[in-house]
């Protein structure tokens, strides 16, 4: 039977991947049960759903955000770079071409897809930025 919990998912500084139940605080430690877990939302760079964000030279701390479609089906990250980068999600295989590339003005520290984006409207909306 499918049940729902509440859980939170956080990332360390020494980039570990932690699980926690809210609101007991309990931390997951089981990684089958963590592996079946469907998130409502993915803004980490750290999982194996997303090892293919990193560049063949990236450090660890060069991407600084994630955020996945709502749709679940498209992944956009920022680096220190002001690369802001366009991905199939999930993308667990190492160094995946992006699908789209912007360069902004300096790092890029957070970033947002709106549920009701698609990839189509990120496209546009990056095309439309004239940066």
């Amino acid at each position: 039977s499918k049940f729902s919990v509440i859980v939170s998912k956080v990332s360390t500084g020494s980039y570990k991947r932690q699980v926690y139940e809210v609101p007991s605080g309990k931390q997951l430690v089981d990684q089958a049960v963590i592996d079946r877990i469907t998130w409502a939302t993915w803004t980490s760079v750290l999982g194996d759903e997303v090892i293919g964000i990193w560049s063949r030279h990236a450090e660890k701390a060069d991407v600084n955000c994630a955020c996945v479609s709502h749709s679940g089906i498209n992944l956009v990250t920022g680096d220190d770079f002001g690369m802001v980068k366009l991905f199939d999600f999930p993308c667990p295989e190492k160094f995946v071409r992006t699908c789209f590339c912007m360069v902004t003005a300096t790092s890029t520290v957070n970033i947002m897809v709106l549920s009701c984006f698609s990839r189509r409207h990120v496209l546009e909306i990056f095309s439309s930025l004239n940066l």
